[in-house]
């Protein structure tokens, strides 16, 4: 039997039993392939039931000479590790040569994040003369109001917004649903956005009840939102690397900033660990130490 087949199977098995989003069950994916990579580099012809953990010592080995971060290798291990527990719950193999293994020691990396005035100055950058530009206004306006992954931007849905109590229901990670607030601004220029531009592009089949959209209908894509934040971060003269996300870490920052309690933004977030939310706190304490630098008098 092929690694393929195996591998195809702990996808099923990560989208109908771990209930994991398309593009989570792609990642485990393409880090499990690398393991099916590296025994066709090596010219090593193996089954599941024969690798040892010596074996994935080497593949840990490969993997570091192909250039990947402490981070990205660490990843990587954790897909491997969860491929051979998806085969010891199969009965493939008995014993799992990956349990033992070490992941890279790496530090938690703090996120990037904008101040109040370059997400003014990114949204300024907004052609509003076009439909598009009152579309995207809405669309940046949502992703600081509610600190939304771009999966979920992308995939927010009309059937789910409650302006009239100021909330929006979300589906995150594992399918889990969530309601998160939504401010004043982001509901006004979405109410723009809905009358005087979505109304005159007919949605395709699937995408009707869809709120982001395309003049052509259609979903925006993931992509899609990247490049527009590229463009209009281009556009205000920032020279940060900007993505959707760097507008999620924003949002959670100047929240702990202004003194909101952690596990309310936990919540918002989506966070399934509140270790996961913490990392803003550490942000904080930079901002903290930057406020008594330049303002204390005994600095």
């Amino acid at each position: 039997m092929k690694w393929d087949a195996y591998i195809n199977g702990y996808a099923s098995y990560l989208k109908l039993e771990r209930s994991l989003s398309a593009n989570s069950v792609a990642s485990y994916i393409e880090d499990t392939q690398k393991l099916s990579q590296f025994f066709a580099s090596e010219h090593v012809s193996i089954t599941p039931q024969k690798v040892t953990a010596d074996i994935l010592r080497d593949f840990i080995a490969w993997i570091n000479k192909k250039g990947l971060s402490g981070r990205s290798q660490a990843r990587v291990l954790s897909g491997i590790k969860g491929f051979f527990k998806y085969l010891i719950l199969e009965n493939i193999i008995q014993d799992n040569p990956a349990a033992l293994l070490e992941s890279p020691r790496i530090g938690r990396k703090l996120p990037d994040t904008l101040s109040i005035e370059e997400i003014d100055s990114i949204i300024s950058a907004i052609d509003l003369s076009k439909p598009e530009g009152t579309r995207n206004k809405a669309i940046l306006e949502t992703l600081y109001s509610c600190g939304l992954r771009v999966s979920e931007l992308v995939e927010m849905k009309i059937s789910n917004y409650f302006p009239e109590i100021g909330y929006v229901k979300i589906t995150g990670k594992g399918n889990k649903e969530r309601l998160v607030p939504i401010g004043s601004t982001a509901v006004k220029c979405i109410r723009l956005y809905k009358e005087s531009i979505r109304v005159h592009w007919q949605p395709k089949r699937g995408s009707e009840d869809i709120l982001f959209l395309n003049r052509h209908g259609n979903k925006l894509t993931r992509v899609m939102i990247f490049t527009i934040i590229k463009q209009l971060t281009e556009k205000a003269g920032i020279k940060k690397t900007i993505s959707p996300h760097t507008f999620r870490h924003s949002f959670a920052t100047h929240l702990i900033e202004g003194g909101a309690d952690l596990r309310a933004v936990q919540e918002m977030l989506g966070h399934e660990s509140i270790t996961t939310t913490e990392i803003y706190t550490h942000l904080d304490r930079d901002y903290l130490r930057q406020v008594i630098q330049e303002f204390h008098p005994r600095k």
